[in-house]
């Protein structure tokens, strides 16, 4: 107790030397002052956040479940690119079709990897490619590598996206008039090669009589 009163004592008298003012008046100043502060401290404190953005707001709504859109051709799939936010955003990888919605800020629009959004891009996800003519299904051609970048984008769409659809496989359609001529063309082609065997069997056999007769001729 005696020292707790001989430190106040001393503080007090270094407060007298230094400040020329009393215990009293010193911590009445000190009070004021800090009122002062917290005073304007909430007249010009930091200025209210900014409203969010849309695309913040955009991700921030619910999203709605996932909807199965079946097979699809590739141009019925463009559409589903992020330009309209009620549509879901798809994207495709070996023809199998996810909803990527929830990573709208890589694939929609603006973001790094929006080219991607509406298309098949295997082609461009195992070569790490944003070529124009690498955003497609074909991964003919692709290396060992390539085609292991390509499985490791596949696995992880599995894991974290819901697959809605596939792309449907366009089968080239063959004129049934062009069909018909090529099937005439080929069979009068065959009869041609027939024929011709024939001749030179035919052919054949007349030498070989040439050859005969002269020498049955001698025997006479």
């Amino acid at each position: 107790m005696a020292a707790v009163t001989e430190a106040w004592e001393t503080l007090k008298h270094a407060i007298e030397a230094y400040t020329g003012l009393s215990v009293a008046t010193f911590f009445t100043v000190l009070a004021v002052a800090a009122a002062f502060y917290y005073a304007l401290s909430g007249l010009f404190g930091a200025p209210p956040a900014p409203p969010p953005s849309k695309r913040e707001l955009e991700a921030m709504e619910p999203l709605p479940p996932p909807v199965q859109i079946g097979e699809v051709t590739e141009e019925e799939l463009r559409v589903y690119d992020g330009t309209d936010p009620k549509k879901p955003l798809l994207m495709a990888i070996k023809g199998q079709i996810y909803d990527v919605s929830q990573s709208r800020m890589f694939y929609g629009p603006g973001g790094p990897y929006a080219l991607f959004a509406g298309k098949d891009a295997s082609r461009a996800l195992a070569k790490m490619s944003f070529e124009e003519n690498d955003l497609t299904g074909d991964i003919s051609g692709l290396g060992p590598f390539e085609l292991e970048a390509l499985q490791d984008w596949e696995y992880k769409f599995m894991s974290k996206y819901v697959k809605v659809g596939t792309i449907k496989k366009t089968v080239p359609v063959v004129d049934e008039a062009t069909a018909d001529g090529s099937k005439s063309s080929q069979v009068a082609a065959q009869t041609t090669e027939a024929k011709a065997t024939d001749s030179n069997v035919v052919q054949d056999a007349s030498e070989q009589q040439k050859e005969i007769d002269p020498v049955e001729s001698t025997k006479e």
